[in-house]
């Protein structure tokens, strides 16, 4: 018989926000280099991110339906069918919650339903089974399991769980309770993108930025700091001792390299980056963006804290 979970076994929420604000550069470079890489993956799929962001959003659907009704379905039960159905497509929600103009969401949808990702039969809607291989989460699973796995061991340092979890155990227990644990990772990717794309104008420049802040991130000279989420605010510009050109730039992420030069451009106008004396770009925010930067590290952190503290929950007690 199952043992009943012990509720003093629950990680605390204030424990959690309190203790990633204090070690934010130790998870930094593994959170900024996962959100990155997952836009980069997002454009090599479909060379549009907004094309992606509606086919994620449609899949959404379908975990939203089974947090709802309480239905727990494993990573593998999940991408064994051979097609996933959705409830519907409204073009105005799809465009209002990503962000995106309602003409260029209903031409997106088009484009998937011609590339026969998108299937209807009556009055049914259908993901095709060719377009699972495009949303399993492979490496995103990796990255969400590290990023768990090196908070719980923040967390045990601090004596606020027993047990670290190493990165596959973590990935082992969100497989098995994989429909609840995606579920709050989208719930988290959405949000955290959507309100970037308030701040800038398109996600192939959210992917620009991006990239470059996980490299400044993850530059060894600046990683090994232990710094607090505000003071990492404070002096991640001009971090990265090396930074990326345009070319380095399109080689990663796949976007044509006139492109990157063109969402330079507007990033470097609008004070989140700049050319070094090497002429290579690099985090530098003026105070403008460096105060909307406070506002949207805070609600970050408060989204982060909530997407650990569910599923470090949900694998350990249940």
């Amino acid at each position: 018989m199952k043992k009943l979970p012990s509720i003093s076994s629950a990680v605390n929420e204030r424990d959690v926000r309190k203790l990633i604000n204090k070690n934010f550069s130790t998870l930094s470079p593994i959170f900024f280099r996962f959100v990155s890489d997952w836009l980069i993956d997002a454009y090599n799929d479909f060379k549009n991110i907004d094309t992606y962001m509606i086919l994620i959003y449609l899949v959404n659907n379908d975990f939203k339906f089974y947090r709802k009704n309480d239905v727990l379905i494993d990573y593998e039960t999940f991408y064994r069918d051979k097609t996933l159905e959705i409830k519907e497509i409204k073009i105005i929600e799809i465009a209002n919650d990503l962000l995106i103009p309602k003409e260029s969401a209903r031409r997106k949808i088009a484009e998937l339903e011609q590339r026969g990702v998108i299937k209807r039969k009556g009055k049914k809607i259908f993901i095709d089974r060719s377009a699972y291989e495009t949303v399993k989460p492979m490496s995103s699973l990796r990255h969400l399991s590290l990023i768990i796995s090196v908070s719980s061991k923040i967390l045990e340092n601090n004596n606020k769980i027993e047990k670290y979890l190493n990165p596959d155990e973590v990935s082992n227990g969100i497989k098995r309770r994989f429909s609840f644990c995606w579920y709050q990772f989208y719930k988290f990717i959405f949000a955290y993108y959507v309100r970037l794309k308030k701040l800038l104008p398109d996600y192939e420049v959210i992917c620009v930025l991006g990239l470059v802040m996980a490299n400044a991130a993850t530059d060894k000279n600046f990683k090994l700091r232990e710094l607090t989420a505000k003071k990492w605010r404070e002096e991640i510009s001009n971090a990265d001792s090396y930074g990326l050109n345009a070319m380095s730039i399109s080689d990663i992420t796949g976007i044509p390299r006139p492109t990157v030069v063109r969402k330079l451009k507007i990033l470097i106008d609008k004070g989140w980056m700049s050319y070094n004396e090497k002429k290579l770009v690099t985090i530098d925010l003026t105070k403008e963006t460096g105060a909307k930067g406070k506002q949207y590290q805070e609600k970050t952190l408060d989204m982060l804290s909530e997407l650990i503290l569910r599923i470090l929950n949900q694998i350990t007690i249940n």
